[in-house]
């Protein structure tokens, strides 16, 4: 059974963002990149999985532009038998990305697609989701367990009450959770190993997908600074402040 993992290169999770000056974005000019952690989860947990027997091979996919690269690099380190890098200088949206998941899905047809459940850039949660929807697949998110039996997968996820077991049928789509794993260190002689692994560059076109934006960002701002807070002498001074200040009441 192939499992293949989808992996974004965004910022640092340790780093501050700043906003550009003419606040069209954020600016990511020097500034250190890395996999998204829910994405590194998704691969250890692929790794995992064949390391036990229930998969033969683990492909990692990265779409975006040629650094991505660098990240696919560190998934082959983690323990990913080879990549695949769809390259385009395009802002891409979740349903681009699904669309062309969906295309690779087709072509390298995964017993099973494990991605990170969100990135830590845009927050989106739809990536995962809409590659289901697209390919017809039963999909389990949230995940924070996965095990394989009979051809089917049993996974644990969080849901608002504790969490829930399912059974889905295999192939699937799985979105990773924190509590799923935590990634191992990579070490220096898989790093090198990693470079001799095999990487595919394909473009959109390649796959027959239009990834053009359907969105527009108008406008990206920092959130209002927070005014430090003070001291009231008795309650009735608190909710005059509440009243007349905060109006929350």
């Amino acid at each position: 059974m192939k499992v293949l993992v989808a992996v974004k290169r965004v910022v640092d999770y340790n780093v501050k963002v700043r906003v550009k000056s003419d606040n069209t974005g954020v600016d990511i000019a020097n500034v250190k990149m890395s996999m998204n952690p829910f994405d590194e989860i998704a691969v250890e947990e692929a790794v995992r999985l064949r390391e036990k027997g229930f998969a033969t091979e683990v492909i990692v996919v990265s779409c975006g532009v040629t650094q991505c690269q660098e990240t696919l690099r560190t998934a082959m380190a983690i323990g990913a038998d080879r990549a695949i890098l769809v390259e385009t200088s395009e802002e891409l949206q979740p349903l681009a990305v699904a669309k062309l998941l969906k295309a690779l899905v087709d072509k390298e047809q995964p017993g099973l697609v494990i991605v990170g459940k969100q990135a830590i850039d845009d927050d989106c949660n739809q990536t995962g989701q809409m590659l289901a929807a697209l390919g017809d697949l039963p999909q389990a998110t949230f995940a924070s367990n996965i095990s394989i039996a009979d051809g089917r997968a049993l996974v644990t996820r969080e849901v608002d009450g504790g969490s829930e077991t399912l059974s889905i049928s295999l192939p699937a789509v799985v979105t990773a959770d924190l509590r799923l794993n935590e990634p191992r260190y990579v070490t220096l002689p898989n790093i090198m190993k990693a470079k001799k692994k095999q990487m595919d560059v394909f473009k959109p076109e390649d796959l027959g997908v239009d990834v053009t934006s359907r969105i527009k960002t108008l406008r990206v701002s920092e959130p209002p600074k927070r005014s430090a807070g003070i001291k009231v002498s008795d309650v009735a001074s608190l909710v005059a402040k509440l009243k007349t200040e905060a109006k929350v009441i």
